[in-house]
């Protein structure tokens, strides 16, 4: 595209040059702007959508590091899910290195089976 807008360009010049008419500079196509344009000013689509969206305070696509919860009944961990059950897997210790698996149904808050934390599925809505 730049090149045929070049060739665009230069070929208009030379024949403008032929007849004696008396040429412009060209303009930058950048000419109106002060700088570089920002992430946001040249973002699109979902991309778009994501940054307003972290500029809003919102977490679209679970970038940022989940914020940590006690695990009890008052204050359960919160898993987002799209539908009303999810499989959840909980490391009961910090170094098990077997994962209890149990099905989260949306309500009240669930224990684990092993380490008694609980655990509570959250509606949450995709982006796009």
């Amino acid at each position: 595209m730049a090149g045929r807008l070049l060739l665009r360009t230069c070929s208009t010049t030379l024949q403008l040059t032929r007849y004696n008419v008396a040429v412009r500079p060209l303009q930058r196509a950048m000419g109106t702007l002060k700088g570089v344009p920002t992430d946001e000013e040249q973002a699109t689509g979902l991309e778009r959508r994501a940054l307003q969206a972290l500029k809003k305070g919102k977490d679209p696509y679970s970038m940022l590091k989940p914020r940590e919860y006690a695990g009890t009944k008052e204050d359960p961990h919160i898993v987002p899910g799209i539908g009303t059950k999810r499989l959840v897997g909980c490391l009961c210790e910090e170094d098990n290195t077997a994962i209890v698996w149990f099905w989260l149904h949306e309500g009240d808050a669930h224990r684990c089976p092993s380490c008694g934390s609980h655990y509570k599925l959250v509606h949450h809505e995709l982006p796009h």
